[in-house]
């Protein structure tokens, strides 16, 4: 199955506690169906001192959410949308927005 969010993309949360925010997809994890997202879902964990990280406490990062949660933005219309797929007259499959038509993936 193709991916509909991919790296790098900006993303909308439509539903929790962080409805409303967008923000860029940092990783995304399809065996799991999750994906992390630049400044939504933060939590705070305990983290020991180690070495690669010198100072210990209480650290606050993003942490993985369901991607059923998320809507892609389109970059051209700026709105959450839908993403639909079509093949170009070259043979190659892009994702395009199901609310203006324009294609998301530009080369």
């Amino acid at each position: 199955m193709a991916q509909k969010i991919k790296k790098g993309d900006t993303v909308q949360v439509i539903s929790g506690r962080d409805k409303g925010k967008r923000g860029e997809v940092i990783q995304v994890m399809p065996k799991e169906q999750k994906l992390i997202v630049r400044g939504v879902n933060i939590v705070k964990r305990h983290q020991r001192p180690t070495g690669q990280l010198r100072q210990g406490g209480i650290i606050e990062k993003e942490a993985p959410m369901y991607w059923s949660k998320v809507m892609l933005v389109c970059p051209s219309c700026d709105k959450p949308t839908r993403v639909g797929f079509k093949f170009l007259e070259d043979g190659t499959k892009v994702r395009f927005c199901k609310k203006c038509g324009e294609i998301i993936d530009k080369k």
